[in-house]
């Protein structure tokens, strides 16, 4: 999924110079503290866009219709704990990863790819899929914002884990080392994540578990939505053919519906 730039522009409005004799002391402290507080305003901003907050776009339907192909999505960076017991995990009011949440990670397989997905399973958990339906650890789970959209039965994707020759390694390792009796085992450290778009989704599925290192953080709220294609949305640079979309399209084509709409997690128990 490629990373949406984030840009914050600034300003300052001119000041007319004002003789020194006719300014009262007041109102130098009230322009300095005015000074400062749009200084201080604008070093959070900058900061937080790059280390706190993060702009993404979906480019893919595997969340869908959780998530849209053209949902542009900021990320809380700083949602969960660092790992570790960092001093900074006991200071600051971060929350566990649950079962349930969608999260923002770096792809296992090429690390240069940020992937979406919903977080299955935590470390301990006893995965299972039967018929495309969810089993965690033992119990029929039931998922609302799943959706099949295919009819065929795949006996991999919907009866899992089933070894398959064509996964990724990593998810061969966890079929001949993290499976008992019929059901994935998650490790330490380490999550199972699939897409809401069950029978379309690149997921833990091929890949294996993603690395608790891996986490960048959790999808706060969609703050733009556009009908755009994947092809577009996952090019290295903008092209003309989207610019003139955007130019042509802007009104119609944005998913009004969708704007500032806030991400919910789904709590798995």
């Amino acid at each position: 999924m490629d990373q949406d730039n984030v840009i914050v522009t600034e300003g300052d409005p001119g000041q007319q110079p004002i003789a020194q004799q006719e300014v009262p002391e007041h109102h130098h402290h009230h322009q300095r503290g005015f000074i400062a507080e749009w200084t201080v305003t604008i070093i959070l901003l900058l900061f937080g866009t790059t280390s706190l907050i993060q702009a993404y776009v979906i480019p893919t339907g595997s969340m869908e219709d959780t998530l849209l192909v053209g949902d542009h999505l900021l990320v809380d960076k700083l949602a969960y704990a660092p790992p570790g017991g960092s001093i900074s995990g006991r200071l600051l009011p971060y929350t566990g990863l649950q079962r349930g949440d969608i999260i923002v990670f770096r792809y296992p397989v090429d690390i240069r790819q940020t992937f979406v997905k919903r977080c299955i399973g935590i470390p301990g958990d006893h995965i299972r899929l039967i018929d495309k339906q969810l089993y965690l650890n033992g119990r029929f789970v039931a998922e609302p914002y799943v959706y099949h959209k295919t009819d065929y039965f795949d006996p991999y994707r919907d009866d899992f884990p089933l070894p398959n020759i064509h996964s990724y390694s990593d998810a061969r390792d966890m079929m001949e080392h993290h499976v008992e009796n019929g059901e994935v085992v998650v490790p330490p450290d380490c999550y199972f994540a699939m897409g809401d778009n069950r029978d379309s989704s690149l997921d833990s599925r091929y890949w294996g578990f993603v690395p608790r290192a891996n986490i960048v953080g959790k999808p706060l709220i969609i703050y733009w939505s556009y009908d755009a294609s994947t092809e577009d949305l996952t090019s290295s640079s903008i092209s003309p053919r989207h610019i003139l979309d955007l130019l042509e399209h802007f009104p119609t084509k944005t998913r009004w519906r969708r704007t500032l709409q806030l991400i919910h997690a789904y709590p798995l128990k």
